[in-house]
């Protein structure tokens, strides 16, 4: 879509559509972040670039900038990492691999799972398949979904505290690449790597695996979200400060499945910049 070099704020750098755990589409999507007042947004499905070309349509026709971007899955030790990839390039052979490799996981897992609810509750695959768009990355959220449509659970919070808990009889572990290698995969795929709410309730990632993941290439981390707790964001901060890191923040928009609105948090135009100049595997999307 052509357009002039440029972009203005406010900016929203995390939201999620269908093709995730989304319950709007990516066009959607762009539209309520438009409702909200921002001039600028990225589209940050879990694994997937699918929705990149509608929400790039749909930001231009509101006059808005795209930033195309992907949140993706990692693990260290038990707990989950979530890198948010920027403005990399989505035809990259390892990235691709990677992510084809940790979809196919979330289907297997959802799969698992069903199999292991539908002992003691009338829930079948082709009930959770009926919450989920063509190319969405099905995870837990469509399962929780599922139970709400049939009349298991009242919402998606009582269906992850009781039977999708990690520690009830129907979870199963996602596979999921260690947070290092992951920062080395998209740097690798031209892109800037960001890791998501990293000061929540787990409490900050040993020092020796954010020096890891500096030294592959990490670009910064989203201070702004609401699920981050001010010890950590001070810690992270000063180390921001001391490295000259990207410090975003954003709304990590769900549509109905969180109580998340877009530009609850945003980016200063500065960082923005900073994300847009480090780049090498895409552009942004400008109206």
């Amino acid at each position: 879509m052509p357009g002039t070099r440029r972009f203005e704020g406010p900016s929203d750098l995390h939201l999620h559509s269908i093709h995730s755990d989304g319950t709007e589409s990516a066009a959607g999507v762009m539209a309520a972040a438009h409702a909200h007042g921002l001039r600028t947004a990225a589209l940050t499905d879990h694994d997937t670039t699918s929705g990149w070309s509608e929400a790039a349509e749909a930001a231009g026709s509101l006059g808005m900038t795209f930033i195309p971007g992907m949140e993706l899955s990692a693990k260290h030790e038990w707990r989950s990492v979530h890198v948010l990839a920027y403005l990399f390039d989505p035809d990259d052979a390892g990235l691709r691999a990677m992510t084809d490799r940790i979809r196919a996981s979330r289907t297997d897992r959802a799969r698992t799972m069903a199999d292991r609810i539908s002992r003691d509750f009338d829930l079948h695959w082709d009930d959770i398949l009926a919450q989920t768009s063509d190319g969405a990355t099905i995870g837990r959220p469509h399962i929780a979904d599922a139970l709400i449509a049939k009349g298991h659970v009242r919402d998606r919070t009582e269906a992850f505290e009781d039977i999708l808990s990690p520690r009830g009889e129907y979870y199963v572990a996602l596979y999921a690449p260690d947070p290092v290698l992951a920062v080395e995969t998209v740097v690798a795929a031209g892109g800037v790597p960001i890791i998501a709410h990293p000061a929540g309730r787990a409490g900050l990632l040993p020092e020796g695996v954010m020096q890891r993941m500096l030294d592959a290439g990490l670009g910064g981390f989203e201070l702004g979200h609401r699920e981050n707790l001010e010890p950590g964001i001070r810690t992270l901060r000063r180390i921001c400060e001391e490295r000259d890191l990207i410090v975003t923040g954003s709304s990590d928009y769900h549509g109905l499945g969180k109580p998340n609105r877009p530009g609850e948090h945003t980016t200063s135009d500065d960082m923005v910049a900073r994300l847009i100049a480090r780049a090498r595997g895409t552009t942004p999307v400008y109206a």
